[in-house]
């Protein structure tokens, strides 16, 4: 037991140092990290080896499809325009002076199948465009945007971020969309009184020339939007229908649960069983993008996109095989039951294990996908001694994920930038910020989820994620904000 512990123990200050002070990338690093763990804890090599391969593959055999299908659709949304009429018909639904809240939702809803940072540089121009008409500052609405598009690229599948933990603990995908989605809206909304106030303390407005209005007095509006640009948009109908059609059937699946023992199985419940599949649902869901949205976008176009899109997501497959290598490795030494018992035994609440490694892991290296992974990783072999359900510590991985973003997120430099903002505290004010009160929310969420329907956790466990974001609530209210008169348009 004395070296399982050793070796777990170089294993993780082995990976973050191969990852914050060497050339080589997070994807060896995890597989070197999983041998030391597997030689300390005296896995016979060959075994050692076989756990390395047959978790590797056995991991991207259940998520691979589908983050495929997902990457190819998310390309028909940015070349199509679908992500922009999406937009827009929020802002028609919320009406006018809530164009923020609008483009919250555009953003939870566009990232299922879209990156958040394609995403964000797609829809910056219709911020832009909405800032120039209303006079409300693009701080405030882009910010906005950027962090409902974070929150749902973390928190709901079929990015491969969720896609991954889901498949690295279990999860069905199903009963993870409704449970994300759960999180993920109050997460949002719970930022907004931040990103307005953030609006005002640093106000401004596109002007001509690509300078910027930075007083409130000096905007005098400009002309609507352009009709013409609309009525080039694809309807709502096929807009909507790629990321709803695939999310109802993967929830029909999963609300039909298994049949009883001796039932013979009609032909419905197979359909569904077949096209309620995520990689089918998801399959079927990229089939109507392709012949919907992109149905007057030449071919050319369109493949040239898709193939550009399934290239960046080469190196997150990798990531996602080695942490289920890494796993695999972690189950067959022993190193997860070992590391449970020893949490078990300090009374750490079990629920902010995962919440804790994703959470420095996005601190210590930036990205997102592979914080949840890696998080998902460690903590999966110790969920059976811990007493938790994989869809809370699967939540946890994904919250722990979204905040702590900083100068080694590129995700942090492209909001910023295109907001306009150079200057260090506003960045770290505007969108640091921003995300440490999502992170709160959502730790705080996750935590009480946990004690209201999972199998382990007492009322204590909600004291560290509640003080947190009432000492972020505290710290914010004590900033001196002037506040700004309104803005009327010309």
């Amino acid at each position: 037991m004395e070296t399982t512990i050793i070796g777990i123990v170089a294993g993780l200050i082995a990976l973050l140092a191969m990852v914050l002070k060497t050339r080589i990338h997070i994807f060896p690093a995890m597989i070197i990290t999983a041998l030391i763990i597997g030689l300390f804890g005296g896995m016979d090599p060959n075994a050692l080896t076989k756990a390395l391969t047959s978790g590797f593959g056995g991991t991207l055999s259940s998520i691979g499809l589908i983050i495929g299908f997902g990457v190819m659709m998310g390309s028909c949304f940015e070349v199509s325009g679908a992500a922009k009429r999406m937009a827009r018909t929020f802002i028609k639904i919320f009406g006018k002076g809530r164009e923020d809240i609008a483009l919250g939702f555009t953003g939870v809803l566009v990232s299922i199948p879209v990156f958040c940072d394609s995403a964000y540089v797609l829809l910056q121009s219709l911020v832009r465009a909405i800032s120039a008409n209303t006079g409300k500052s693009v701080v405030g609405l882009g910010s906005t945007l950027a962090i409902g598009l974070l929150i749902t690229h973390a928190m709901v599948p079929p990015t491969p971020g969720p896609v991954g933990v889901a498949a690295l603990l279990g999860v069905d995908l199903g009963a993870y969309m409704v449970w994300g989605l759960i999180v993920a809206i109050p997460m949002m909304l719970g930022t907004i009184f931040y990103t307005r106030r953030m609006g005002q303390k640093y106000y401004r407005v596109p002007g001509k020339d690509g300078e910027w209005i930075s007083e409130p007095a000096m905007f005098r509006g400009v002309k609507e939007m352009s009709s013409e640009e609309e009525a080039k948009l694809p309807s709502n109908l096929l807009s909507f229908a790629p990321i709803l059609m695939p999310i109802a059937l993967i929830l029909t699946r999963t609300l039909m649960g298994k049949l009883p023992e001796g039932e013979e199985a009609s032909f419905l419940y197979n359909l569904i069983q077949l096209v309620g599949h995520p990689v089918i649902a998801v399959g079927l869901g990229l089939l109507v993008a392709l012949y919907g949205l992109t149905r007057h976008i030449p071919r050319e176009q369109i493949i040239t996109s898709m193939e550009s899109g399934v290239s960046s997501t080469g190196i997150i497959l990798l990531v996602t095989g080695a942490g289920g290598a890494m796993g695999a490795v972690l189950r067959a030494s022993g190193a997860g039951d070992t590391i449970a018992d020893a949490i078990a035994s300090t009374g750490l609440p079990p629920i902010l294990i995962p919440l804790a490694i994703a959470s420095l892991l996005r601190l210590a290296q930036g990205s997102a996908t592979v914080a949840m992974i890696t998080a998902a990783t460690i903590t999966a072999p110790m969920v059976p001694g811990l007493g938790l359900e994989p869809v809370f510590v699967a939540l946890a991985c994904a919250v722990g994920a979204i905040g702590f973003s900083h100068f080694n997120d590129s995700y942090f430099h492209v909001v910023n930038r295109t907001l306009g903002v150079d200057e260090t505290k506003a960045q770290m004010e505007i969108w640091c910020v921003t995300a440490m009160i999502a992170w709160a929310i959502g730790a705080t969420m996750v935590t009480a989820l946990n004690l209201a329907f999972g199998s382990a956790g007492t009322i204590f466990d909600l004291v560290i994620p509640m003080l947190t974001l009432a000492g972020l609530l505290v710290w914010i209210s004590k900033q001196d904000t002037e506040e700004l008169p309104a803005t009327e348009t010309a």
